[in-house]
């Protein structure tokens, strides 16, 4: 056969020809220099260095992956206990059933090790052959492997264990040495029990027996020959030989295994081809159920998950396999209140154009230590819970509304010694004209104490100028809400903020007011202890003073007005007294609809924050509200607080800040009398009664006092005519 020709164009010959005395002189030199200093020796010592350098940090990284807790945390759960450490549930194992070796049908074990690893039983953890196949996908994919290169069942448990699905040399060489100390650590057995639990199997389960009861109804002890050949089949590829969603591929596959298991001499001929006669469609049956019954606080176990992935180093896959017991500050009955009342489709509005619900998120927060007692993150959230799904409570910026005011602008005004009377404008003003009252109407005076219960919107604007703007910006940075640059301007007082604020930093920003002006972090997680009892987390509670005792003793009475006479009346739940305030957000396309209705109100035990709107505000979807946050935000706050204010301690507002008195009750005036007359208003009938006794009986002695008075003056007055009348006139 001639050899193809070369055309090698002429000025590429001419280029060689030049080159090819001074490439001859460079070799020769080249030569020398590498005979004389022994450089082909230093690149081998330098390889070699290289390759212990490396062997000696994977044989470390191997060390400390803590293989020998790997069978112990997929057997045990996760569990969360709650703020007085009751169980209050467990967390997902994402890796499925566990079940022992001898609940699995044997030929589950002997068509994996047919089909992925014939060494198994003999190699310790690799196999050379395997080795090789990988190096050459290396060398061929430029430093990339791409079919695995043939790895063990100890290498793919190291991987679904310990490692990540990335397909590269690194990854491979952990791996490798990850094997090893598996093999050194456990039996056969258990690292075939492991590898046939952790093993993803499509469909969203894992393991064999899950698999067993999602494609075949049964479960992995009674399996079939034809139904483990399939299992086993589908670990290649569960995307693509799943029986349900491609049966013909699976049936494929299926044979395959069920040939490799004839070739090892598990099964005769006879046996492989009566299976594979058997139409895989046949055979579905999906039993499969996701145990939940655990998972009864899905939004807070959510948070839980989220705040541990932020503040230690455990990932979600170690926190919900890890066997941890993770002690939160939940009250059950807060949590089961709050969920009750997401339960009711009843209070969320619903587009009349598409039928969608709006959205709504809660939190209840310790106002003394931060920790936070409740939350649920989304409508409807109990019923179709997705693990992890977006959280509007903890991750849900929206924009507040006129639930910002008390923070900016109230509680610098109130610090330069402005009072509840204080009197402010209530017009336009021309260096902010777009600012209006949700009426459309003004007075053009007003105290200020009637301004923030009837949340009017120029008095605010008024204030933020009067107090400045940079001012305003920081204390609303102060009091930890997410402020940016584009926020400082006038419609900051009105909570028009950028990015927006979540359900759970207002609540945490209203701690101050019911907390002597201290604000507290909040926090879900109290400490975490690992399998073998070792106290791996503690929180340490944190708290930051954002005001004086006295603004916030002052701003507490102007936001018991909000509740009493104000915006919040319908919001405040009957038999109980709450401070708070409410905020609503108007749609741009009309200022008689909203996107955005707020709650957030407290008393000494609890602060609890409701955010209602849709998702994404639409009006050719019809996603928007009709009203305020005094009706519809307002109907869902009271039932949340109806149900957990009886579960509280029951601290009365005299407690907190004694001599408090409500500022719409009094216009505004804070007097010694007053606050001594107003007394403790967390009472019930019977208080009520012995105080109407006591002030009856004052006032019976009062008057019987004055009557003796007079009687005393009287025969003064007589005693004197009579010295007057003796000296002047005689007898």
């Amino acid at each position: 056969r001639r050899k193809k020709q070369i055309n090698i164009p002429p000025f590429l010959m001419r280029f060689f020809d030049w080159l090819r005395p001074y490439w001859r002189k460079f070799r020769i030199w080249q030569k020398a220099y590498f005979k004389k200093y022994h450089v082909w020796k230093l690149i081998i010592l330098a390889i070699m260095t290289l390759g212990l350098v490396m062997s000696t940090y994977l044989f470390i990284l191997a060390k400390s992956s803590n293989v020998g807790m790997l069978k112990t945390s997929m057997q045990t759960q996760t569990i969360i206990y709650d703020e007085v450490n009751q169980s209050a549930g467990s967390l997902f194992n994402s890796r499925g059933s566990f079940v022992e070796l001898n609940q699995i049908n044997p030929y589950v074990v002997k068509a994996a090790v047919a089909t992925e690893d014939r060494s198994f039983y003999t190699n310790r953890g690799f196999d050379i052959r395997g080795l090789a196949r990988a190096a050459v996908g290396l060398v061929l994919n430029r430093g990339a492997t791409t079919a695995g290169g043939g790895s063990t069942i100890s290498q793919q448990l190291a991987k679904n264990a310990f490692l990540t699905l990335d397909q590269t040399f690194d990854r491979k060489a952990r791996e490798l040495f990850l094997a090893i100390e598996l093999n050194r650590v456990y039996s056969k057995d258990e690292i075939m029990t492991m590898y046939l639990n952790d093993t993803f199997m499509g469909h969203g389960v894992w393991g064999v027996q899950d698999a067993a009861r999602r494609y075949f109804g049964v479960d992995a002890g009674q399996l079939t020959l034809g139904q483990a050949a399939t299992i086993v089949g589908l670990m290649n590829g569960p995307s693509i030989f799943n029986p349900i969603d491609f049966p013909e591929n699976a049936m494929a596959r299926r044979n395959i295994v069920l040939q490799n298991m004839v070739t090892v001499g598990d099964i005769t001929q006879q046996q492989a081809d009566e299976q594979k006669a058997i139409n895989i469609a046949t055979q579905l049956n999906d039993t499969f159920v996701r145990n939940t019954d655990d998972y009864r606080f899905p939004s807070f176990f959510d948070a839980v998950i989220s705040e541990i992935e932020q503040k230690t180093n455990l990932t979600e896959q170690d926190i919900l396999t890890g066997g941890y017991k993770i002690y939160t500050t939940l009250n059950q009955a807060s949590q089961t209140a709050m969920q009750n009342t997401y339960a009711n489709n009843a209070f969320f509005p619903q587009s009349e154009v598409d039928g969608e619900f709006a959205q709504s998120a809660s939190i209840a927060i310790n106002p003394q230590t931060g920790a936070v007692q409740a939350v649920v993150g989304n409508r409807g959230d109990t019923r179709d819970h997705q693990f992890r799904r977006f959280n509007f409570a903890t991750q849900g910026m929206r924009s507040p509304g006129s639930s910002i005011k008390p923070i900016v602008p109230f509680a610098s005004a109130v610090e330069d010694g402005m009072t509840p009377d204080t009197i402010l404008e209530d017009k336009p003003q021309s260096f902010y004209p777009e600012a209006q009252n949700y009426s459309r109407t003004y007075t053009g005076s007003v105290p200020m104490y009637q301004a923030l219960a009837e949340s009017l919107n120029l008095p605010a604007v008024y204030l933020l100028n009067k107090i400045g703007i940079q001012r305003g910006f920081d204390e609303g940075t102060k009091f930890g809400l997410p402020l940016v640059d584009a926020d400082k301007y006038y419609g900051l007082a009105l909570g028009g903020l950028k990015n927006g604020v979540t359900p759970l930093q207002m609540a945490q920003a209203y701690t101050a007011f019911a907390n002597n002006g201290v604000k507290s972090e909040a926090y879900f997680v109290r400490k975490i202890v690992d399998s073998k009892g070792r106290v791996i987390y503690e929180a340490k509670p944190s708290t930051t003073r954002v005001m004086s005792n006295n603004t916030a003793k002052t701003l507490s009475a102007m936001m018991l007005g909000v509740m009493s006479n104000g915006t919040g009346v319908n919001a405040n739940p009957a038999g109980y007294i709450m401070a708070g305030k409410t905020g609503t957000t108007e749609t741009s396309w009309d200022p008689t609809l909203t996107n955005d209705q707020w709650v957030i109100a407290y008393t000494p035990d609890v602060v609890i924050t409701t955010w209602l709107g849709f998702e994404v505000p639409s009006q050719e979807k019809g996603h928007f509200m009709v009203g305020t946050s005094t009706n519809q935000a307002s109907a869902i706050f009271n039932s949340i607080a109806s149900g957990i204010l009886p579960t509280t301690a029951g601290k009365t507002w005299q407690q907190l800040y004694p001599g408090i008195i409500n500022s719409f009750w009094t216009n505004g005036q804070i007097t010694p009398s007053e606050e001594e007359s107003t007394g403790n208003f967390n009472v019930n009938a019977d208080d009520l009664r012995q105080q109407a006794a006591d002030a009856l009986d004052n006032a019976r002695q009062n008057a019987q006092g004055l009557l003796d008075g007079a009687g005393r003056a009287i025969n003064d007055i007589r005693d004197a005519f009579g010295i007057i009348r003796q000296r002047y006139f005689g007898n």
